[in-house]
């Protein structure tokens, strides 16, 4: 179930943030399909960049790397055609990830609560039972040392 979420998350991510409430312009099947691929090599793309980007600074995390900062930068690349051609140097980071570490999010509150599935306008509870109690949240995290 955890995936699912992952999954609807990056297809409304697509839908919102690059397509920014517009239709698919193919009117083909085959267009369709070469539209729908190209705007998830994109989305892919992006996400590496930031993942690039916040993996330079070990103590960011990376939900903090905002895929509007990183599209709003790559579309003014393209558009200015800026650093089409480059030296041999790699740059990891690049612009897009520069801009992105400028312009992070805050940082996500802890949930204190489980995830519950709810239901719109509807007379039942949602599924299973519900503990309405508050949770302290508590997070911890183990690193096993290894062997030089």
């Amino acid at each position: 179930m955890h995936h699912q979420w992952r999954i609807e998350t990056a297809y409304l991510e697509v839908k919102s943030t690059l397509l920014g409430g517009r239709v698919l312009r193919a009117r083909t099947p085959c267009g369709l399909v070469q539209e729908t691929y190209a705007l998830l090599v994109a989305y892919q793309v992006l996400r590496l960049a930031m993942a690039d980007a916040t993996g330079t600074r070990p103590q960011i995390d990376p939900d903090r790397a905002s895929l509007t900062i990183a599209l709003h930068t790559a579309r003014d690349l393209i558009t200015q055609a800026a650093g089409v051609i480059t030296g041999t140097v790699i740059d990891l980071v690049g612009t897009i990830g520069r801009h992105i570490l400028t312009a992070l999010m805050p940082n996500r509150r802890s949930r204190t609560r489980p995830r519950v599935v709810k239901r719109a306008i509807s007379k039942y509870n949602a599924k299973g039972t519900i503990d309405r109690t508050s949770y302290k949240a508590t997070i911890t995290i183990d690193i096993p040392a290894t062997d030089p």
